[in-house]
């Protein structure tokens, strides 16, 4: 298992020396990976996902703006922060590499204080996209994942299964009667409710990639890699008898509880597959589940 306690740090450079005096002043500090040639320079940054690439601009195969163009076009890495590091002393080179999409130049020979002092002020940005990536990814009221995480989240586990011919399940989630529940105890009671049911999802899976999300209003949504439509149809059963041994307290210390009713599917994806109606099977056994008197789970079946 890769060890990601330490930030990772890519160096791209066919110079055996220029690799050594990079690996001496960030070894202390970084996991340091080494590439000596463009297309090393993209297996490894695909494999190992850096959180930052120190690129060569001269080498003999491709050079650095080469390599940092097809990093660009690659939505697997294009996020990476590439620094370039150069001997070159041209206004000209550095215009165009920023250009291409590099944060920023590191000139050799190196002066250890400025290489460090550079690479922690990028990482320190990498840090703060990837709280603010976080935040935009969650619920504010019930603090699992949202819509938009949800979505991206789909599109993952749905080219995983695709590619290694492994079922992905779905699991539809509605709160019986919110509406209801509003109007008697109230908005903010309503607001309460949500948190806790999302909480007893959140605890109803057991694996580490099951997935959990607020798909809109009280309406949720889980995914289940590698589960087949026997294991989703337990793991909903599983959930909506949880919920239904929930009680949630008002503030004047009425107790109040719920039901829920749940849409569940599974199959295994296809290269040209849709999601689309792999999202309408699920929803059309939630709305099949609703229709004969709630709480309770139906399953889609294709026909």
């Amino acid at each position: 298992m890769e060890d990601r306690t330490k930030r990772r740090i890519l160096i791209v450079d066919d110079e055996v020396n220029s690799i050594d005096a990079l690996c001496r002043i960030l070894m202390p500090t970084y996991d340091v990976i080494v590439a000596k040639d463009g297309e090393s320079a993209i297996s490894r940054a695909k494999k190992h996902i850096p959180d930052l690439i120190l690129l060569d601009v001269i080498m003999p195969d491709m050079t650095g703006f080469e390599v940092i163009i097809r990093i660009k076009n690659d939505d697997a890495i294009s996020r990476i922060p590439i620094m370039f590091i150069t001997g070159l002393d041209s206004t000209e080179n550095e215009e165009k590499g920023l250009l291409l999409g590099a944060v920023d130049y590191i000139a050799k020979p190196y002066n250890d204080s400025i290489v460090l002092a550079r690479v922690r002020t990028h990482l320190k940005i990498v840090e703060y996209i990837e709280v603010i990536d976080s935040l935009c990814k969650l619920d504010a009221l019930t603090g699992i994942s949202n819509r938009r995480s949800f979505d991206s989240q789909l599109q993952r586990e749905w080219n995983s299964a695709a590619r290694d011919s492994q079922h992905l399940g779905i699991i539809m989630i509605d709160i019986d009667h919110f509406k209801k529940y509003n109007d008697t105890y109230g908005h903010p009671q309503g607001d309460t409710l949500l948190a806790s049911v999302a909480s007893t999802f959140t605890k109803s899976l057991r694996r580490p990639d099951d997935f959990v999300a607020r798909y809109g209003g009280e309406e949720f949504v889980v995914l289940l890699p590698g589960t087949d439509l026997k294991g989703t149809l337990e793991v909903a059963e599983s959930i909506r008898a949880n919920v239904e041994k929930m009680i949630v307290m008002c503030p004047d210390g009425t107790e109040t509880k719920v039901t829920i009713s749940e849409g569940a599917f599974s199959e295994v994806p296809s290269v040209h597959g849709d999601v689309k109606v792999f999202l309408s099977m699920a929803d059309q056994a939630l709305y099949e589940a609703k229709h004969n008197g709630r709480n309770r789970v139906c399953a889609g079946v294709k026909s």
